[in-house]
């Protein structure tokens, strides 16, 4: 094991979306690449939006897409609490280190002042940045303010002077001038602390050594390294990833497809075909075909994290779902089609005899994409009353009667297989090719496209294909 440690530290303000679980996959595959840990955390500070409700589905999450944890909760690594609200004393103690050293001062601006102060910056071309309005207030000026009733918050000085200078990751060296940074934030005026704060020293403090985050955060890096170095604690190796973007280029939101976990969970997503499509959003591999998870972490390269944003296609997840369900067995794929929520496995299991399970699977795996899928070939393959597809009509009045009835009566034959079966209708119709299989999937299935009709054979047995024959036969005798 090498000390490669590296973490996950949602806010605990919602379901996880596609872009927090690509943020915890990238550092889960680089500590598993490197054979280190991987932590998790969360951060908590924000108590407006935050709420310990979220943790235990944020949890359940991650251990359902595979993304184990080394350290964190229920893993004591002797870093705990992992809770960012349970650290607060913690907190105090290097606000306390900060204070003495001069390095930090009461801000007493209030939020229309630092409003106008931006907006009079942005109009004249220069980057919005603190003024150092209360730098400079004397101990009396403080006292009085106080006195007022004012609450104020706690910002880090920044030298004029300097820059700061460090390795990314994924993007290479990286300038900033501390001119261009400003004073800024580390507590608020209610008295938590802010996330450049926190962040950074709990990164430090639990051994924190790459951290792999999107690139909306590249801007707080210099920040962060600023207050380490102020505190003399060890920065961990940043990498700052491509942002997850809908087709338009703009960032990913629901209405570009975009899911919570739970959602995909929902509709019957495997974990591996997510795994297996986020792992390659803002990653090339040099294989481009199926990996399991323990593969995806040993190719994993930060050479290969790009720059550009990562575009997302619910067509290319779909396809990753497709490959996912092609690669498990019978017994998984019944047990995934029968379990998931909302519950249509349960109706896809009533109408499913136990001795048909494995030719039902068999036959409707290639067909199935989703678990609302499996619903409809059950309905369409072992439903009392078959349905056709106005396509499916239009193929069967083509054909004919006088195709059923030859259908019919070479059912009467003792056919092992499709094979011999079709041969033997197409010679009494004398018809072939489409001719003969589109009738008799029409038929069969009430569909013109779908499973292979020698599995079809097996599954539905000679009495409903009976069944299903004189129905379409029915059709024309309505006409």
């Amino acid at each position: 094991m090498t000390d490669t440690k590296t973490r996950f530290a949602p806010s605990p303000t919602g379901n996880l979306h596609l872009g927090n679980i690509r943020t915890a996959l990238f550092n889960w595959l680089l500590a598993r690449r490197m054979h280190g840990r991987f932590l998790l955390r969360f951060e908590d500070t924000d108590l407006e939006r935050s709420a310990a409700a979220f943790e235990p589905g944020i949890q359940d999450d991650l251990r359902w897409l595979g993304l184990d944890w080394q350290e964190g909760p229920g893993a004591d690594g002797g870093n705990a609490p992992y809770r960012q609200s349970e650290r607060l004393h913690i907190y105090q103690g290097y606000y306390d280190v900060l204070e003495r050293a001069g390095q930090v001062y009461p801000c007493f601006c209030s939020q229309q002042e630092l409003k106008l102060a931006r907006k009079a910056q942005l109009a004249a071309g220069r980057p919005p940045r603190y003024g150092g309005t209360c730098a400079h207030l004397s101990a009396a000026q403080i006292d009085a303010k106080r006195a007022q009733g004012l609450l104020p918050t706690l910002r880090f000085r920044v030298p004029d002077d300097s820059y700061v200078e460090f390795d990314d990751l994924v993007r290479g060296r990286q300038r900033f001038e501390c001119r261009d940074i400003g004073d800024f934030v580390i507590r608020r005026s209610d008295g938590t602390a802010a996330f450049f704060f926190t962040n950074a020293v709990d990164d430090a403090l639990m051994g924190i050594t790459d951290v792999l985050r999107g690139e909306d955060h590249l801007a707080n890096t210099p920040r962060q390294i600023l207050l380490l170095q102020a505190l003399g604690l060890t920065a961990p190796r940043y990498g700052h990833t491509a942002m997850l973007v809908g087709a338009d280029g703009a960032p990913l939101s629901k209405r570009h497809g975009s899911r919570s976990v739970r959602e995909l969970r929902q509709e019957g997503y495997m974990p591996a075909a997510v795994i297996n499509y986020l792992a390659r959003l803002g990653h090339h591999y040099e294989h481009d075909g199926w990996l399991q998870p323990e593969q995806l972490a040993e190719q994993f390269a930060l050479e290969h994290l790009g720059r550009s944003p990562a575009h997302f296609e619910a067509g290319q997840l779909l396809h990753w779902q497709k490959e996912a369900v092609m690669r498990a067995d019978d017994q998984a794929l019944w047990d995934w089609l029968t379990s998931h929520e909302p519950g249509d496995g349960a109706r896809v299991e009533a109408m499913v005899a136990a001795q048909q399970v494995s030719a039902f699977v068999h036959a409707v795996r290639d067909n199935v994409t989703l678990p609302s899928d499996a619903l409809h070939w059950a309905h369409a393959l072992l439903g009392r009353e078959p349905v056709f597809s106005d396509d499916a009509k239009a193929e069967i009045r083509a054909a004919g009667a006088a195709f059923f009835e030859h259908a019919l009566n070479c059912l009467t034959e003792q056919h092992d297989e499709f094979k011999g079966f079709a041969k033997a209708v197409g010679a009494a119709a004398s018809v072939k090719g489409k001719g003969l299989f589109m009738p008799l999937r029409a038929a069969l299935t009430g569909e013109i496209h779908g499973p292979e009709m020698a599995k079809l054979w097996v599954l539905m047995g000679s009495e409903r294909i009976r069944d299903r024959l004189q129905a379409a036969r029915a059709i024309l005798c309505a006409v």
